[in-house]
This record gives structure tokens, sequence and C-alpha cells, in this order.
């Protein structure tokens, strides 16, 4: 088997480049999450929490096991559709534990990378022994018809950047690499689960053109929108839902900066500040909340992995509800 490319899922399919194109858009919507998990997500706090828990596990995997971030992106879709036809029991927290592993193990069998169970365990601080995790991989491999080569959004980026004829190679570089980092971000957005990977690939590549090379993005939008494959209106209701989505990451990165920088005062700022209300006492509400940082509350779940013989032997329990 060849090594599995994100941007090239179709690598052993014979024939021509446009008949992989056409088999590229007619199977995407057999990689997705089924369309009752995203409306289970609008409404389930549990499926929520579950998947948040999920997706920081998985993202922990690059500081213990040096995954790329490919590799992490390919477990969340792993993640994502085997909870969508998979009916998870409440009330078995290592449950999620369990299938972040296995979806990170499979995911890097298929890019054909080491991964290493027990480093990643030791570091979030649970342990399942070899068995319990093949058992696991079998379910996620029969959830997913064993259709692992997933099609995501970077399979069609290639696709629609040449819809767009540039003739610089280090601005076309640019333009996939800034969609590639949306992408990535979008992951965590529960409300772009529901549009396809096509559609979320050509939103990315907009909204990079939108910010990188504006005065070019009218003729982009056209090439994209004109497209035989793709639907007009979901492009647009997705590039929205983006564009909502980068501004609120950049909001929080401002307030962040802000914060770090208020906080990083030194006590001859304070000093200073105190003594100015002796002088003016008028001022000193005005000053005293330019000193004090901003009350910020962060939300972190910290991750208690705690995972003893008798949850182990719950395996077969939760196999039951395949």
């Amino acid at each position: 088997m060849d090594k599995f490319d994100l941007e090239d899922p179709l690598t052993s399919l014979d024939g021509h480049q446009s008949d992989t194109i056409s088999a590229l858009f007619s199977s995407e919507s057999d990689h997705m999450p089924s369309y009752n998990y995203f409306q289970c997500l609008k409404t389930s706090d549990f499926y929520v929490s579950f998947r948040q828990e999920a997706i920081s596990l998985i993202l922990q995997a690059q500081y213990s096991s040096n995954l790329d971030p490919y590799t992490q992106y390919l477990a969340v879709n792993y993640m994502d559709r085997f909870i969508s036809w998979q009916e998870i029991p409440q009330g078995n927290p290592w449950i999620v534990r369990l299938l972040v592993i296995a979806c990170i193990s499979l995911a890097a069998k298929m890019k054909e990378i080491h991964f290493s169970f027990s480093d990643f365990q030791r570091d979030e601080g649970f342990m399942f022994d070899p068995p319990a995790i093949q058992r696991m991989e079998l379910l996620v491999l029969d959830a997913l018809n064993w259709r692992m080569r997933s099609i995501t959004p970077f399979s069609f980026i290639t696709f629609f950047v040449s819809l767009f004829q540039l003739k610089d190679p280090p601005l076309t570089q640019a333009l996939k690499d800034r969609a590639t980092n949306i992408i990535f971000q979008a992951r965590n957005e529960i409300n772009l689960l529901e549009f396809k990977p096509s559609i979320i690939g050509a939103s990315a590549l907009l909204l990079a053109c939108h910010e990188l090379f504006p005065l070019q993005f009218p003729s982009f939008e056209t090439s994209v929108l004109s497209c035989e494959y793709v639907n007009e209106e979901k492009v647009m209701e997705c590039f929205n839902e983006m564009q909502e989505m980068v501004n609120n990451e950049m909001s929080e990165s401002i307030v962040d900066m802000v914060s770090s920088s208020s906080s990083m005062r030194t006590p001859v700022s304070v000093l200073d500040c105190h003594c100015s209300k002796s002088e003016n006492e008028g001022t000193n509400s005005t000053m005293a909340a330019t000193v004090t940082p901003e009350n910020r509350e962060i939300k972190r779940r910290k991750l208690k992995g705690f995972c003893n013989q008798s949850s182990t032997m719950k395996i077969s329990q939760f196999q039951s509800c395949e």
C-alpha cells in the first residue's frame, strides 16, 4: 500500500486527472460524519464535551509523540466519523482516551510514521494494554467501513488553486499555506462539520485569497463559484462561517496580547500609579484600570487520565454497543 497523502488520497486510482477529480467529488460524502452527528452536537452537551476532550488529547500528541498536523487532522477525521456512527455510552470517561489512542494509531499507520503507545499514555497519565487498543482499532475500522484513505479539504486544494491560474510559484505557495492553516483551525468548529470537504477547501482558499490578494479576489471567487462541482450557496455560507471564525480568533489574540502586556508591568509602574493618586485623586480610577489586567476567564480542560485495570476490562461492555 502506498503511503497515504491527504492532498492526494486517490494515488492508487488509474486513469486521467479528470477522472480522479470527479471521483473525489463523488466520494467525499463517504468520508464525512453523519448528518445526525452534526445535529447531535448542537443539542447534546455530552457529545460536545466528548469531542472537545478527544481533540485536546489528539493535539497533545504533537508534544508527546511529535505527530505532524496532518496526522492529527486524520485522527480527528476518524474520531468524528466513528462517533457519528457508534453510540458512546456515558459514565465511562476512559472511553475517550482509548478511542483517541486507536484513532492516532490508525492515522500514524496510514501515514507510515512511528507512534509510541507507551510514550503517549505515560505523558497523559493513563495506560491501556496492546490487545485493548487493537480491539478499539477494529471497532473504528468497522464503523468506518475500512475507508481509511480519507477525502479531506486538503484533497481539493491543488484542484481549486489550478482554477486561479497564478503564475508566481511563491504566491501560489503562500495561498496554499494560508488556506492550510485555516483548514487546521476549522477542525475545531462544530458549525463547519455540516459542510463537505470540497466546500471547506474552496472556502478556505477564498478566505486566504481575500486576505492575501484582495484585488484578485473577485476573479478568484468567480472561478470557484463557476466550478461545476461546487454549490455556490454552500460555499458562501461556509466562507462566512470561516471568516467569523478567523475574526473571533484574531480578536481573542489581541485581548490576550493586551492582557499579557498589562500583567507584565513592573512594580515601579504600579508605584508610579500609586503616587499619582495623591497628586490627582480624580484620575485614580482611570489609571488603576490601565494597570490592572482584565480578568478574563480562560477555560482549559485539565485531562485527568486515570485508568485502572477494572476500566480496561470494561472494553467488552463497550463492544456490545456495536
